[in-house]
Order: C-alpha cells, then sequence, then structure tokens
C-alpha cells in the first residue's frame, strides 16, 4: 500500500493528525493494533485550549451538542478546593468541557470515515524502515496476514509503550512509576452516603480510608468513574487485567459495605512514570501524543497535548509534502511542542506529590499553603494559564487568536469560523487587502471589522494552528512572516 503519510495509533492524537492532514489533500493511512476502539472514559473532559482548538475546525459544536445541560465546573489543580477560572483569558471556555476521549475518538473517526481515510484495525506494526525518499512499515494482523504500508512520512501516535518507538532503538528517558492506580467505568447497584451522585468540582469528590485512596464521581446516568490505588502505591503489573472484585474491595474499604457494584463496564491500569523522547524527529519519523511523552493522568492533560501536537504538526507535514514548506519548518515541529510536554512533565509531578492521598501531615501543610497561593489573582490566572493551555506562546510567535466577533460582507461570524479549511487567515480589520504573493492556496484573507479590542492591529497573520505569526504592529514587513511560515 502505498500514501503519503502513516499515522501508527487511532486514539485522539493520531485521529486528529489524520483530519488535519486530509484538510491539506494529503492522502494518509491510519494503523491500530486494536481491533475496535475503547469504550472506557478516560479523560473524562477537554482542556479550554482543545475545545478553542477544535472550535478552529468545527469539531467543537457537534460534541457539545451530546452534553447534558448544565452548569459546567471549573478546572482544578492538583485536586486542592480552588476552581480555576479561565475567563481573564477571553475565551469561549472559561472551564474544561465535559467531552469524554472515547467520545472526541468516536466523532473523528466518524469524520475520516466519511472521507474514505482508512483505519486499519487490528495491525500491529512489526517492523520500520526508512530511507532518503521514504517510510516503510510493515504490519501483521491477528488473524495471520500481514503487509506493508509505504509513506513519504510515519508519525508514532500508538502511546506510551510506542512501538515504533521500541522498533527505532529511539529512548524514553525519565523516571519510572512509584504508584500503581486503576481508573474504572462501573455501575453501583447501592451506595452510602459518602457516595457523592452529583456534578461538582474535583475536589469534592477525594476521599482515603482503610488503605485506599479514591475520586469516584458520575459521568453520565448511573455511570461513574473510579479512581484508586493503594495507599502504600503497590499494585499489580500494568500489563494485569483489572477484575471485579479488585474495585469491590476498594469500593467497601472507602465507602462502606452498603457500597456495591452492579456492572464494571471498562477498566485500565496506570502509573505516574514520567517519560519524554529526546526529539520529537527521527529522519522521517515523528512522535507525537503518549509516544513523544508520559505523566500521571491528571486534568485532561494528556490529551490537551496529544491534539495540539497533531495541529502543529498537520499543517506542517502538508507543507513540505506540497512542497512549499520553508527550510526549518518541520523542525519547528520539535522546537515548539518539546518545551510544551516538558513544562507539563514538571506540573503534573509536582500535582502529585500536592495531591498526597495518603494524607502526610507535612505535605498538607504545603497544601494549605498552595490552596491560598492560588486565590490570589495573579497566581490563580499563572495556573489556570498552565493547566488550560491558553497562556502558550511559541518562540517567536503571538499568542493564541482570541475568538472575535467580526462583521465581514457576508455578515457576522466568529474568527474561529474562518479557519475551518486548515489554513493560515490574513485578518484584514482596516479594510486594507494586502498581497500575498502566490500563497492564496495556503493563506485566505478575510475583509472584517470587529468592536473587540485587538491591541490596536490593523491587521492579523494567523498560522493554521491558530497562533499569531505577525501583526500589523511589529514593525516587521508582512512578507517577511509570510515567507517564514508559507514558503
Amino acid at each position: 500500500m502505498q500514501t503519503e503519510v502513516i499515522v501508527v495509533g487511532a486514539g485522539p492524537t493520531g485521529l486528529m493528525l489524520a483530519h488535519e492532514l486530509t484538510l491539506a489533500g494529503i492522502p494518509v493511512v491510519v494503523t491500530e493494533k486494536l481491533l475496535a476502539r475503547s469504550t472506557q472514559s478516560r479523560a473524562g473532559s477537554l482542556q479550554p485550549r482543545t475545545a478553542e482548538v477544535l472550535d478552529l475546525r468545527g469539531l467543537s459544536e457537534p460534541l457539545l451538542a451530546d452534553l447534558p445541560a448544565g452548569e459546567s465546573s471549573g478546572g482544578h489543580f492538583a485536586g486542592l478546593p480552588v476552581e480555576l477560572d479561565c475567563a481573564p483569558f477571553r475565551t469561549r471556555y472559561p472551564h474544561p468541557v465535559a467531552v469524554p476521549q472515547v467520545a472526541l475518538e468516536a466523532h473523528l473517526e466518524g469524520l475520516l470515515a466519511e472521507r474514505g481515510v482508512p483505519v486499519l484495525r487490528g495491525r500491529e506494526v512489526t517492523a520500520v524502515a526508512q530511507d532518503a525518499d521514504a517510510v516503510t512499515a510493515e504490519w501483521r494482523s491477528q488473524d495471520g496476514g500481514s503487509g506493508a504500508i509505504r509513506g513519504r512520512y510515519l508519525v508514532a501516535c500508538d502511546g506510551g509503550h510506542s512501538t515504533v518507538r521500541r522498533l527505532l532503538g529511539v529512548a524514553f528517558p525519565g523516571r519510572e512509576r512509584r504508584m500503581s492506580a486503576v481508573a474504572a467505568d462501573l455501575t453501583l447497584v447501592s451506595c452510602s452516603a459518602k457516595v457523592r451522585t452529583e456534578p461538582g468540582h474535583f475536589s469534592a469528590f477525594a476521599r482515603s480510608d482503610n488503605g485506599f485512596h479514591t475520586i469516584l464521581h458520575p459521568i453520565g446516568p448511573d455511570l461513574y468513574r473510579m479512581l484508586f490505588g493503594k495507599l502504600s502505591g503497590d499494585g499489580p503489573d500494568h500489563a494485569s487485567p483489572v477484575s471485579a472484585d479488585e474495585v469491590q474491595e476498594a469500593l467497601h474499604a472507602v465507602y462502606g459495605p452498603e457500597t456495591v457494584m452492579g456492572e464494571l463496564r471498562a477498566a485500565s491500569r496506570f502509573g505516574d512514570a514520567v517519560r519524554q523522547v529526546e526529539r520529537y524527529r527521527e529522519g522521517r519519523v515523528f512522535f507525537a501524543g503518549d509516544a513523544a511523552h508520559i505523566h500521571m493522568p491528571i486534568g485532561g492533560q494528556g490529551v490537551n497535548l496529544g491534539v495540539q501536537d497533531a495541529v502543529n504538526l498537520g499543517w506542517k507535514l502538508a507543507g513540505a509534502i506540497n512542497g512549499w514548506a520553508p527550510a526549518g519548518l518541520l523542525d519547528s515541529y520539535h522546537a515548539e511542542r518539546h518545551p510544551v510536554a516538558a513544562r507539563v512533565l514538571r506540573h503534573t509531578r509536582a500535582q502529585g506529590v500536592i495531591m498526597n492521598p495518603g494524607r502526610d501531615e507535612e505535605i498538607d501543610t504545603v497544601r494549605e499553603i498552595v490552596t491560598d497561593l492560588l486565590r490570589l489573582p495573579d497566581a490563580h490566572r499563572y495556573v489556570s494559564g498552565m493547566m488550560s493551555g491558553l497562556d502558550l506562546r511559541y518562540p517567536g510567535v503571538g499568542p493564541r487568536l482570541i475568538d472575535l466577533e467580526l462583521t465581514t460582507e457576508d455578515g457576522p461570524v466568529r474568527a474561529s469560523s474562518l479557519m475551518r479549511s486548515g489554513r493560515g487567515l490574513l485578518l484584514s480589520l482596516d479594510g486594507r487587502r494586502r498581497p500575498v504573493g502566490d500563497r492564496a492556496d495556503r493563506v485566505e484573507q478575510v475583509l472584517a471589522k470587529t468592536d473587540e479590542d485587538v491591541d490596536g492591529a490593523g491587521a492579523l497573520l494567523v498560522r493554521p494552528d491558530g497562533y499569531l505569526a505577525w501583526t500589523d504592529t511589529d514593525g516587521t514587513p508582512l512578507d517577511a512572516a509570510l515567507a517564514r511560515w508559507f514558503g
């Protein structure tokens, strides 16, 4: 089989990357070793910046349409009792959005199916070889079949235990896990008064007792998500299946014998290992999502990182394949995204300590002080921007585009709706049309007006991933910015 890009892994990162490539007309094939998509909720919500990124492609609205009406709860840092509010960042999503990872994956895979993009399930990659022109991935199916796919590039989106990373001998330096825990989706036949049955802030659901720490919260009608582990940190190996008896033991220990599980819908193990590849690019192979970085799953950071890895890389790969990418554009993927994940690894490690499920008295004093700090406006803004991804700035690049209310010759629109094509955007707010040379196929120019604050800018050049590449207040020529990012 021949294609342009081979994407290994059909999680949110791989599916989002495939979506980005198809927008640019790039042929792509997705391989996935699992025969069926996991039904487990996994990440229970999307961080505000992830929701904004999905908005840029028109993907948020159908996902949000299925959400039950109700008030959203603010984000959290280390489970502390302070709701993080991102409203100061001028976002339409001041709080995390309760879209589970499984819903995002199903939506993206459905869109790819409509576009005829193959998601080859039940194919495990067995060999990866690259030469000067392309990459070849060999695969084997569970029924004994085998084959090979050849593409100009390959992107490993195959998770923390990445087969591609292992086959290429790419190191994954970091720290081993120090604890083992379980994430489970379950129903309850009965429950004690200790079980909170109504939605609320994350901090309200943490409990510890009889040697276990747990977080049990409702995620749907009669459905709960439970995170639990032993206070000692001990637990079975990552590959060991989670039994119903194991889950019931934790329920009884923390919530009492009157709390009885009905059905164990899905369960998996996780730990607090921290690792990151040193280079996100190895020749014609790139790493994204958990294949590039792992950390303790807290606050939806994994999905946040993976989706933005995909949106950062997708348009750059398309530029290289279509022949217009300027020198260094592909390498900017590593330069921009590696530091972002490194920061997430640092703050998730800090959160793991501060959460203190064992309730060590010394660490509890740290929790009290950090809680007080989070209530100070400047500290609150710093942490909410960090957790949500809304404060992200790449070196030499402006902040994210605010989703402005605009008026064009076709009527009122939101700025995000002008980026559905996955191309760059030259937004002229002063009525002047500016020359873009031969880049009209990759930079769309729109004349619009707005009453919102744009810091005096009369024109904005926006990269396909939603970050400002230039404004007419920069003091640099537009053509230089166009050449830097669009060839």
